[in-house]
């Protein structure tokens, strides 16, 4: 709950528009709106559409739907990242400045682990040949220590921190890590419950925050839910769309998973549902897991 002296407690939901909602989506949402809820926080919803080679036609629209339909109201406007090209900007030139970005025309075939730069860019600038991505320049030692809210401490105390990372492609576009962390800043995000997917985001992000000076926000990874294969329920693994005209059963299907107190049979409308889940919301009776296979 919230305690005095803390700042007012504020949580968001990003989905990208490369698909519709699908079960594991719909989790993620779920719990954060819990979660906010709960708090008697502030829940934002906020569409990461910076990639439009992988974005799919209405899907934008479809998210939104789907979050209504099954109850999921958000507070204030939704914020839509395509519009904040110039508060990207205006981080890159502040990293800039501050000497801790270099630019790279290395070859994906060229680079090293996790993608980092092999071919010393920032040291011939005068030679780099066009398009060029940007990069950070990872501070030394390369490990970010954070706590995670969920994750046992062997996922969460020290998080190894890529070298050198992107903050805008060769394409130009922004990539996700510089804008997740601006946006957080500019909305006062300082609660961010997403899917255990996302844990190895963090380092670049909380080194970000670090950079330029901003609060890092307290994360809560869930497990993500996979299919029989193992692998995450994605657009890519052919994860099946939510039907929202069963919303209540999926909100159902959604608190099981998370091991959360069952409603009621008597409830039937999700507005009932999410109502009773956030009486009894128990983030501590999540799996500490970083996965669980779909029922």
């Amino acid at each position: 709950m919230h305690v005095n002296g803390d700042p007012p407690y504020c949580g968001r939901f990003a989905p990208s528009p490369t698909g519709p909602l699908h079960p594991g989506s719909l989790i993620a949402a779920l719990a954060s709106y819990l979660d906010a809820r709960y708090n008697a926080g502030t829940w934002l919803v906020r569409m990461e559409d910076l990639d439009p080679p992988r974005e799919e036609q209405g899907a934008a629209r479809r998210i939104l739907e789907s979050l209504q339909n099954h109850g999921l109201h958000w507070d204030g406007e939704l914020l839509f990242q395509s519009q904040r090209h110039h508060a990207y900007a205006a981080a890159l030139q502040k990293l800039s400045d501050a000497g801790h970005l270099f630019h790279c025309d290395c070859t994906r075939q060229s680079l090293g682990p996790d993608g980092a730069c092999q071919g010393n860019c920032r040291h011939r600038r005068g030679e780099l040949r066009s398009p060029t991505a940007i990069r950070v320049s990872s501070p030394s030692p390369a490990h970010i220590e954070f706590v995670d809210q969920l994750q046992p401490e062997r996922y969460s105390a020290k998080s190894a921190l890529p070298a050198d990372f992107v903050v805008r492609r060769k394409d130009g576009l922004y990539a996700y890590q510089l804008a997740v962390v601006v946006d957080d800043e500019w909305q006062g995000v300082n609660h961010i419950v997403r899917g255990s997917d996302l844990m190895d985001s963090t380092a670049r992000q909380i080194c970000l925050q670090q950079l330029l000076g901003y609060q890092t926000p307290r994360y809560l990874h869930l497990p993500v839910i996979t299919n029989r294969d193992g692998d995450k329920f994605s657009k890519q693994t052919h994860a099946p769309a939510l039907d929202d005209r069963q919303a209540a059963a999926n909100l159902r299907a959604a608190l099981a998973f998370l091991h959360q107190r069952k409603p009621p049979p008597a409830l039937h409308t999700c507005g009932e549902i999410l109502h009773f889940a956030c009486q009894h919301w128990m983030p501590r009776e999540i799996p500490a897991v970083m996965s669980i296979p779909a029922g």
